[in-house]
């Protein structure tokens, strides 16, 4: 896998764990991509509670969920779910990584991404796996440029927008 470059934390720039108080943030942020993109399948936006409720299973499952925060204002974040509820499956999680428009040219989806391969190096996960909505230039080159391997395509599987979306399977497995 390439080596993924360090950029510096200050104290206005950084990942953490996510807090229950983020949830309306995170929602804001991922609200957007269900009203304006195919890189969600949600139609309805949600709101803070929902998204509490998701951060809640996450934790439940022993699973990340970190943040990318600047002066205090959440512009991203990421975390893991199990990649399948079936227990052959629990050496492998899915990734979902969301950026607010404020992110763009801060390194975040990258930064993100090398916080998770951090906390998850030593919990026996070997697999990452990531799904990504077709067309989407901007996710297909962090993925690549990260390591990760196209190893399938779905055509046409939901629909969006009044039109037939694609997606694509990512997988990573050699993350520390």
């Amino acid at each position: 896998m390439p080596a993924i470059e360090k950029t510096p934390v200050t104290d206005e720039l950084h990942i953490r764990d996510v807090t229950a108080e983020d949830a309306a943030a995170i929602a804001d942020i991922y609200n957007y991509y269900i009203t304006s993109s195919i890189v969600t399948f949600e139609e309805e936006t949600i709101n803070g509670d929902v998204i509490l409720k998701r951060i809640e299973k996450v934790r439940r499952a022993g699973l990340p969920w970190l943040v990318f925060e600047e002066n205090g204002e959440v512009l991203g974040y990421i975390y893991a779910t199990p990649w399948h509820e079936r227990s052959a499956f629990r050496f492998a999680v899915e990734a979902s990584v969301y950026l607010s428009g404020k992110a763009a040219g801060k390194g975040a989806g990258r930064r993100l991404y090398a916080a998770l391969f951090e906390r998850l190096k030593d919990t026996g996960i070997r697999h990452i796996m990531a799904v990504i909505a077709l067309p989407n230039d901007a996710s297909v080159a962090l993925h690549e440029k990260l390591g990760f391997k196209k190893v399938g395509e779905i055509p046409e599987i939901g629909y969006k927008f009044e039109h037939w979306i694609a997606i694509s399977y990512w997988q990573l497995s050699d993350f520390s």
